[in-house]
């Protein structure tokens, strides 16, 4: 029986969803994975220096004080004390570069926070408290006080540390615990000055680079199918619901429609971002995937001129699913009917958008239509300013843009008057249908969906214009019969 979806197929419907969500998921993850990857292994071969050493620049550090210290570093309680959290062991080495600016033997040692801090208690000392690398630039904070009790050298407590004149090198691995850095004049006299530079040495950045690269493959793999397989069902079970239409001669290949459903909520739409919430979550996955499969349809035309069929409907599907919740949303507040979750056409919803399926398209318009043919519509975009829409394809900057735009401007008039005055100004509802109607022209067109270019056209109204069909017949009177009819 028509019209009746049965729980199994419905089921099979959810199950499409979830393997194309976690698909796109994947392939997502796997993508950030591939490029921190990249970039470890990148490093790691053109980064360091003979030694396997990645270094800072040298700065110059100087003070008319007896020590220069840095602040405390903290990398958490010693193993096996209450509340230690884990043994750094080797998880890097640090090496200090040091070079005295005078003929006076220079001190460098690292020591645990505590020691250091009896060590320096009542010593006139300059902490670092702030230091830029590029530009060089440091900032001291200074503590007044006397001479120390005795010099660096004597200490007990170093758990690194190097002394001497000319260039001196301390290398220590990272331990466990709260550590203090001290430069100091190696018999502990006033008027410390030195370049220094810090290099930083990690073993395990390769293998864990080569091992997120084979960890980016899996998960792209994996992805892939699990996109194949939710897209295909997805787009079979679309085709056993509602045809697409086909193409007419004359008729635009991109529809919107949106009806204004009276009564609307005077209230409702204060919290409807909170409603929309799982929408906005399952649309931010969508549109990822979106994306990764209009690049793969831009492959498939140049290649072949045409659009693979299942990667279209599903496209065509996202595109729907975002206009119900544009149109729901602040995009036009149009309805107080919760959007269905659902890739379909929803022909009940009084939000629709239909696209056709072009049968051929251009090889070399891919090439240059989503860029450089659409940069007038991208100006305009940019202006109106659209829900997802616009944000996303004309600011290039994610969901997020500079500001809600004209559309946003009008909708907020419309919910001010709706909240007060209980209806929606019905030329304001016109004027957004037709800046929607716009947006909504120009995304299938950038994204290889169409070949017929936007018009620069505001059409408004709840309905999409649609010329009349030609009659094949000469109606009576029509100049192709060579005659009028009789009186």
């Amino acid at each position: 029986m028509t019209g009746i979806t049965s729980p199994a197929r419905h089921r099979t419907s959810v199950a499409h969803v979830v393997l194309t969500v976690l698909g796109a998921l994947l392939i997502a993850g796997a993508l950030a994975l591939g490029a921190i990857g990249t970039l470890l292994v990148w490093a790691h071969a053109t980064q360091r220096d003979a030694d396997g050493f990645f270094s800072s620049d040298r700065g110059r550090l100087e003070t008319l004080t007896y020590a220069i210290t840095s602040e405390k570093v903290d990398l958490g309680v010693e193993p096996g004390g209450r509340g230690s959290r884990f043994d750094l062991g080797d998880l890097a080495t640090v090496r200090l570069t040091v070079t005295p600016l005078g003929d006076k033997p220079i001190f460098i040692g690292i020591a645990p926070e505590d020691d250091v801090a009896r060590y320096l208690d009542g010593v006139a000392r300059a902490e670092i408290a702030d230091l830029d690398v590029d530009p060089f630039k440091v900032t001291y904070r200074f503590f007044e006080g006397g001479a120390p009790t005795g010099p660096p050298t004597d200490q007990p407590f170093w758990a690194a540390s190097a002394e001497g004149s000319g260039t001196r090198t301390l290398e220590w691995d990272l331990e466990s615990g709260q550590w203090t850095v001290v430069a100091m004049n190696a018999d502990g006299s006033a008027g410390v000055g030195l370049d220094a530079s810090v290099g930083v040495k990690a073993d395990w950045l390769l293998p864990v680079g080569v091992g997120l690269l084979v960890a980016s493959g899996v998960a792209a793999l994996v992805g892939a199918v699990l996109l194949v397989v939710g897209i295909i069902g997805l787009t079979r079970q679309g085709a056993g619901g509602v045809p697409s239409a086909a193409v007419v001669a004359g008729r635009p290949p991109v529809r919107l429609e949106g009806r204004l459903d009276e009564p609307l909520s005077r209230w409702l739409w204060l919290v409807k971002w909170l409603l929309l919430i799982p929408h906005f979550i399952a649309l931010a996955v969508l549109w990822v995937a979106f994306s990764l499969l209009t690049v793969v349809a831009g492959f498939a035309i140049l290649f072949t001129g045409r659009y693979p069929r299942s990667l279209f409907e599903f496209n065509v599907g996202v595109l729907r699913w975002t206009w119900r919740v544009v149109f729901y949303a602040y995009g036009a507040l149009g309805t107080d009917r919760y959007p269905p979750f659902s890739l379909g056409p929803a022909t009940d919803y009084p939000a629709t958008l239909e696209i056709d399926y072009p049968e051929r398209l251009s090889r070399g318009l891919v090439l240059v239509k989503w860029w450089l043919l659409a940069i007038p519509h991208y100006v305009v975009l940019g202006i109106i300013g659209s829900g997802f829409a616009a944000g996303w394809w004309a600011k290039g900057r994610g969901w997020s843009g500079a500001g809600p735009g004209l559309v946003g401007w009008l909708v907020l008039v419309a919910a001010v008057v709706l909240l007060f005055v209980g209806r929606y100004p019905r030329g304001v509802f016109d004027f957004v249908m037709g800046l929607e109607r716009w947006v909504y022209r120009v995304i299938p067109y950038v994204t290889l969906m169409t070949d017929d270019y936007p018009p620069f056209r505001l059409d408004q109204g709840p309905h999409d214009p649609v010329p009349p069909l030609a009659s094949s017949a000469p109606a009576p009177g029509d100049p192709r019969l060579g005659r009028s009819p009789s009186p």
